[in-house]
């Protein structure tokens, strides 16, 4: 990245966000998404999913700076001394699960998920599922309100609030995590290597409809839905120097 690299602002659509646009836009310049040494994300955890989710064919880091109410992702907000912090910044890459669900007609839905792909029952009685991993039987009968597949990124997210385990960056595992289980009574769910297959087989879909969603892409009366890692797509998230992901996913666990 050069001393004074190109900077391609976007935000999300709140008032803080678009005014915190026109004003760094004013200061620093705009430039297109394309063109752009790095891109400045506007706005909360959800507006960077976004912009990951746009900007998955392109090789440009995002720094997001928080305008929203939630920032695990983002930056504190300033103004000032930004083309220093995005020069400084220290970078982690994350890489996205591919989910690809089958519904019960027979459509496939495919979707990448940066934090999680989740199952979540859709009726009134808890679901019933079926674990295969890498083409193995690991589970005959999980009965739960559902599950779900967390990435290292996504791990303080849905995950950690159903009490799934919190993952290093680069520790190359995915955390498998229950929710609400009832038989087996309480289970913990297991951490599985990146390279693992999980395929979650919908018991009685009939009676115990599911659906599946990653991320934010929802598919209803699923079936059977496989996920697994997507090593061909690569995230780069910026964050300032001693606020790096690695050191946010420490502080979570002693907060």
């Amino acid at each position: 990245m050069r001393d004074a690299p190109n900077i391609a602002f976007v935000a999300s659509e709140t008032p803080e966000a678009q005014d915190a646009l026109e004003r760094l836009t004013n200061r620093y310049g705009q430039h297109d998404m394309h063109g752009a040494d790095v891109i400045v994300a506007l706005g909360g955890d959800g507006f960077m999913l976004q912009t990951l989710h746009a900007t998955e064919g392109l090789d440009t880091p995002t720094y997001g700076m928080n305008r929203g109410t939630v920032g695990f992702l983002m930056n504190a907000y300033q103004e000032d001394d930004l083309l220093w912090r995005l020069t400084a910044a220290e970078e982690a890459v994350t890489n996205p699960l591919r989910m690809r669900a089958t519904q019960s007609d027979g459509t496939v839905v495919e979707a990448l998920a940066i934090n999680e792909v989740s199952m979540l029952r859709a009726g009134p009685q808890a679901a019933r599922l079926r674990i295969v991993i890498d083409g193995k039987v690991r589970m005959e009968e999980l009965v739960c309100d559902g599950a779900l597949v967390a990435t290292p990124a996504g791990s303080t997210a849905y995950n950690y609030s159903a009490h799934g385990p919190i993952l290093p960056i680069g520790a190359g595992v995915l955390a498998l995590t229950a929710m609400s289980a009832f038989r087996p009574r309480r289970w913990r769910g297991a951490l599985l290597p990146q390279t693992a297959k999980v395929r979650f087989d919908v018991l009685d879909p009939g009676k115990r409809p599911m659906m599946a969603e990653a991320d934010s892409r929802s598919v209803r009366d699923v079936v059977r839905v496989e996920v697994e890692s997507e090593p061909r797509v690569a995230h780069r998230l910026l964050f300032d120097p001693g606020h790096g992901l690695e050191e946010r996913l420490l502080q979570e666990q002693f907060t």
